[in-house]
């Protein structure tokens, strides 16, 4: 059976990938994303796009508007939105503080405003049963990112999905999250990563290898067959072990 699938920051890396595992079903596919440049390149088969700032509330109702109109119920809805904040305009001031509020307010825009505005917005419209929202979390959240805000903007995706299990279970709806570790081929690092930290993130992992967004889609895609009808609540972890250190 055909589902709907709503897909934020589907334009590159790991969303992307996961837009290519869903489509190759047969599956209706909206990719949206900030870069209407980015979301035509995509170029995922059948798919609708939408340029939308999940951050704003007003751009968030246009893309409930679209849906309601193009799906009218969604199936699974998978959080990609998101990212380090590499790519975003640095702080226009020189001051620590302001600086870190900077910081800290770009993180938990990007990667948890997005997630908790377009849920909000969209929850109403799940499949029930069998509806399922899937957030795309992070390693950081359980082992730090160096500056402490992007983590804490991850972690903060954990008691959201647990809170959102619990308020849509009896819906026959299930949340969950996917914490990646290092996966290559994304914008991630927004092209700063040096051959030594890549060395040194690969040597991390007990499987001797960068992840790739293949890998996190496979898990997304598996949490919302009806295989993992009964799973919910979690995060699953996928960066080759690197979560236990070495």
């Amino acid at each position: 059976m055909t589902r709907n699938i709503v897909i934020s920051g589907g334009g590159t890396g790991i969303g992307l990938a996961t837009a290519r595992a869903f489509a190759a079903d047969g599956d209706r596919v909206l990719l949206l994303g900030r870069r209407a440049e980015v979301l035509e390149k995509a170029r995922v088969p059948g798919a609708l796009t939408h340029a939308a700032d999940l951050t704003e509330p007003a751009d968030v109702r246009g893309v409930a508007r679209l849906v309601a109109r193009e799906f009218g119920t969604v199936d699974v809805l998978v959080h990609g939105a998101g990212g380090s904040g590499a790519l975003e305009p640095p702080a226009d001031s020189e001051d620590p503080l302001d600086r870190v509020a900077h910081a800290w307010t770009v993180a938990f825009r990007l990667n948890t405003l997005t997630a908790a505005l377009l849920t909000e917005a969209l929850q109403d419209r799940l499949a029930e049963p069998g509806g399922r929202v899937l957030f795309l979390g992070s390693i950081a959240a359980y082992r730090g990112s160096g500056s402490g805000a992007y983590a804490a903007s991850k972690a903060a995706l954990h008691p959201y999905a647990h809170d959102l299990a619990r308020r849509l279970g009896h819906r026959g709806i299930t949340v969950n999250v996917v914490a990646p570790g290092y996966i290559e081929d994304t914008d991630f690092f927004g092209g700063t990563l040096s051959e030594e930290r890549r060395r040194q993130l690969v040597a991390e992992t007990s499987t001797g290898r960068a992840g790739e967004p293949g890998d996190v889609a496979s898990t997304l895609h598996w949490l919302a067959s009806p295989a993992a009808g009964h799973i919910t609540s979690q995060i699953i972890q996928v960066n080759g072990g690197a979560e236990r250190g070495h």
